[in-house]
């Protein structure tokens, strides 16, 4: 066992894969060597997934780290963090495995790098429980911006359960300095803009999902759809909407799935969408799991509204405040949540 190793209970609060992908990445930061135990343990399939030993494998090939027991269905995880900055890395997940969450944890490992890191990942771009390529593309890069994180992602090539095949690459720029987010209050709305993507399957389904959105969110609101038809591999639908506001950005987004109608789809994302405007965030949900480790290595105070607190959101502070000297501060107000995240003094 080796000495000053941070030993980390993967089995507490949301006890799933984020907490594995940023205690990887936070590792491989900070020189903290780690030990992972009780991956996933309350969940129906235990121990590590494809997708996280993908994820775990790009920070350590990135990083030149040493990993012990990143295999498919291991439960105890061994991180020792190398000091190299590989700034080219290809990977292939297999099956739909999501990219957007091998990203999730590559890019914040690569928060010190001196060049530019070019990430090329084939696997699921849109897929069941992980946030679309769309989101980060649309929402979650153009905030990390105004924090000066320069973040893009090419999508190549779509990629939906079971098959997968979505190839992405993804470009992260040296970072230096974050500055902090305050998100407090959105100001006007200035538009809806939504994002809808059929693979070889009846453009009806598009339509289908397109209309019941706009029929859910009219008579108060007006969304303006692109259309992105794509060939690949796998077959399915989807859509993201966004509002667009004078500081900042809301969005949901859904996929078709059997047993689930394209209207039905289209009702759920336009339904999602004002439960978080009717709420007074100024962060979706999920938008907000991703942005908080780079507010807890900013250079002030970064502070949001959330509808709901989530698992994920309870999982990702705890994770961070092990790793990292940051304070959490978290109000009811109204119908919202006030979150304030406060650095000291760290990388």
């Amino acid at each position: 066992m080796h000495l000053l190793m941070l030993e980390i209970d993967s089995s507490r609060g949301e006890g799933g894969g984020q907490m594995v992908r940023t205690s990887v990445a936070l590792s491989a930061l900070t020189g903290i060597p780690t030990k992972l135990t009780r991956i996933r343990e309350n969940r129906p399939t235990n121990g590590l997934s494809k997708q996280h030993t993908t994820a775990i494998n790009a920070v350590a090939m990135m990083t030149g780290s040493k990993v012990e027991g990143n295999t498919v269905g291991s439960s105890d995880l061994i991180f020792e963090p190398g000091n190299k900055q590989i700034t080219n890395i290809q990977m292939d997940i297999g099956t739909a495995g999501s990219i957007s969450l091998v990203l999730q944890a590559a890019l914040l490992a690569a928060k010190n790098y001196k060049e530019t890191l070019t990430l090329d990942i084939i696997g699921g771009t849109n897929v069941m429980w992980a946030p679309p390529l769309d989101s980060y593309e649309l929402v979650l890069f153009p905030l990390m911006k105004r924090m000066d994180i320069n973040a893009r992602v090419d999508i190549v090539e779509r990629g939906f359960y079971p098959l997968g095949g979505g190839h992405v690459i993804a470009k992260l720029e040296p970072i230096g300095k974050i500055q902090p987010l305050e998100l407090m209050d959105l100001g006007e709305l200035k538009s809806i803009k939504g994002r809808c993507f059929v693979q070889h399957l009846p453009e009806r389904i598009g339509n289908d999902m397109m209309t019941a959105c706009k029929e859910t969110l009219a008579p108060e609101y007006d969304v303006d759809f692109e259309i992105h038809k794509s060939n690949g591999i796998s077959r399915g639908a989807g859509l993201v909407i966004v509002a667009e506001y004078e500081n900042g950005k809301l969005s949901s987004n859904v996929l078709t799935s059997r047993g689930h109608s394209a209207e039905q789809s289209g009702i759920d994302a336009a339904n999602d969408l004002l439960q978080e405007i009717s709420a007074g965030s100024t962060v979706d949900v999920h938008t907000a799991d991703q942005l908080l480790p780079y507010m807890a290595m900013a250079e002030g105070r970064s502070g949001f509204v959330v509808s709901r607190i989530s698992k994920h959101l309870l999982s990702q502070m705890d994770t961070l405040e092990s790793f990292l000297d940051v304070r959490f501060g978290v109000e009811r107000k109204n119908d919202g949540y006030h979150f304030t995240v406060s650095p000291g003094e760290g990388l």
